[in-house]
């Protein structure tokens, strides 16, 4: 989960990282109040979970109450990069002397944590990573001794940060560890990290990307999510513990199983190029030890994507059994029905593996019109596609 800005420094400051005092409004006439809190200036700034705000318009200082209420105006509703600005973070003032860039990440290709830094921060760190590789430090980090006081000083010496500041980044480096610990983050970056006309490290802006597979230990996290930006039939599925993923395209997918269900995307895709370019409509796995009731709650919440055309339900019955898909396939059209929802969306299916036999019988035995039985994965999602594309 990507956090917005105002949410990464309120974790900051939560740990003790260095911030600058801010708040966040939807409007613009609450603009006026919050800058005379902050001294009478104040940097309006756009909040979206894209980069490039300040080159597209959406960070500006305001002189004074009157026109930060303007700035504000000007911002909100502004689209960047897609993202429409909802709200904007109005910041205290800084007297910046040299711009820095720190982060933690989680480096997936070589299995460990990695911190980056440079002495080149601001809007164009990406440029400098590019062109200048060497002037962008990264040190690995064992998960298991973490940011010393050792091991920040060598992120230090490594990036080439001044001495007459040396110290403040080494402790600012410790403590955006612990930030990047607690909160079972994927990353947590500070861009620019800056040293003030008097000498003082403060973050100044700060991006902050969470793990949501510790959401089971970090319950206080679901505050942070952005409800109004999330997909309705994601939040659906969430809400009844199902793994789903919204796709653009026709063909909704259930499977039980990443791999089969990954497997099936292909197959789908791959069968979609003869019929118009038809694709997967949703990434949904029910799992190896789904019942009955986990399999008519992922039919129900695919049935209800208007995107969707046809459904292919790809299992191969282990730990669940076939039989107990079919009755869950059963069930949810029942429950559909009796909800007084039109189910008019052609269900293939291939059911193989535990209790294979009776989990066809039971299929044939209801009957329903829409459903279709196929033998092989790649003969049904050849059905699924054309169908679909009908």
């Amino acid at each position: 989960m990507d956090l917005f800005e105002y949410q990464a420094r309120d974790l900051f400051a939560k740990h003790g990282v260095p911030v600058l005092d801010g708040e966040v409004i939807d409007t613009a006439e609450a603009a006026a109040g919050v800058t005379e809190r902050l001294g009478g200036r104040a940097v309006v700034k756009a909040q979206v979970k894209v980069g490039g705000r300040g080159k597209a318009g959406g960070v500006k200082l305001a002189k004074d109450p009157a026109d930060a209420v303007e700035k504000a105006s000007q911002i909100l509703g502004m689209d960047i990069k897609g993202h429409t600005v909802h709200k904007v973070m109005l910041a205290q003032t800084a007297d910046i002397a040299e711009e820095y860039y720190v982060s933690y990440l989680l480096d997936r290709a070589n299995r460990t944590f990695l911190a980056m830094a440079s002495v080149e921060g601001g809007m164009d760190i990406e440029e400098v990573a590019a062109t200048k590789p060497e002037a962008l430090a990264k040190i690995p980090v064992d998960a298991n001794e973490g940011v010393t006081e050792a091991k920040a000083r060598e992120i230090v010496e490594a990036a080439k940060f001044p001495a007459d500041v040396a110290d403040q980044i080494a402790d600012v480096l410790q403590t955006l560890w612990k930030t990047f610990i607690a909160e079972d983050a994927l990353l947590v970056e500070v861009n620019p990290l800056v040293k003030t006309g008097d000498g003082q490290i403060i973050a100044l802006d700060g991006k902050v990307s969470l793990d949501a597979n510790a959401d089971f230990r970090q319950p206080e996290h679901e505050a942070l999510e952005d409800k109004a930006a999330a997909d309705p039939l994601e939040a659906a599925a969430k809400a009844k513990g199902l793994n789903y993923v919204k796709l653009d395209g026709e063909v909704g997918i259930i499977g039980n199983g990443a791999g089969l269900v990954m497997s099936t995307l292909d197959v789908v895709a791959y069968a979609g190029e003869n019929h118009g370019g038809v694709k997967p409509a949703n990434f949904l796995d029910i799992g190896g030890g789904a019942s009955a009731e986990v399999m008519a709650n992922g039919l129900e919440i695919i049935l209800g994507d208007p995107a969707v055309k046809s459904v292919f339900v790809n299992v191969f019955g282990g730990i669940t059994a076939c039989d107990a898909v079919a009755n869950g396939i059963v069930q949810a059209l029942e429950l559909l029905a009796s909800k007084g929802e039109e189910v008019n969306k052609p269900l293939v299916v291939r059911l193989d593996g535990n209790n294979a036999e009776l989990g066809r019988q039971i299929l044939t035995d209801a009957n329903h019109p829409l459903v279709q039985q196929v033998d092989t994965m790649d003969g049904a999602a050849e059905r699924a596609a054309e169908l679909a594309a009908k």
